[in-house]
């Protein structure tokens, strides 16, 4: 039910940044949706084993964690860099796993797992926000009568 649920978030946050993203939102949602392809991909021992270190996952998420930088270092807004940091967060729980392997092993499963809800999340508000930050960018003025509504 879980999966379920976050394939139908990852599918919505693909239609909200066609409808109202730009690149930085639509890359970044392709980053989303090519790590999960890529994790179902390379069979996640971690969904099954929550202890073992798994070098191919972690392989998926330090690419998604480059891909997030690198999108991060050339946007103009600042949802990026958040992202980036939540990734970087996910990418140290794998090696977590190397130095402190007698934690139990759900704890690596939830922290793997609980943020790439956030990470959705926070692309999604961007995406939503874009065309107002157009609009209030392309204003000229701060300070200008028309305001963003």
């Amino acid at each position: 039910m879980r999966v379920a649920f976050f394939y139908l978030l990852l599918l919505s946050l693909v239609a909200l940044t066609l409808w109202r993203g730009r690149t930085d939102e639509r890359l970044a949602a392709g980053v989303c949706v090519g790590g999960t392809v890529l994790t179902v991909v390379v069979g996640n021992k971690l969904a099954i084993h929550h202890s073992l270190f798994d070098f191919a996952a972690f392989l998926v998420d330090f690419a998604v964690l480059a891909a997030f930088v690198a999108i991060a270092l050339r946007s103009t807004r600042f949802w990026p860099l958040w992202v980036a940091g939540l990734q970087l967060t996910t990418t140290f729980v794998h090696l977590l796993m190397v130095i402190a392997p007698a934690l139990p092993g759900g704890v690596f499963g939830a922290a793997l797992a609980f943020w790439s809800y956030p990470i959705l999340l926070l692309i999604a508000i961007g995406a939503w926000r874009t065309p107002l930050i157009e609009r209030w960018r392309s204003a000229g003025d701060i300070a200008s009568p028309q305001g963003i509504t």
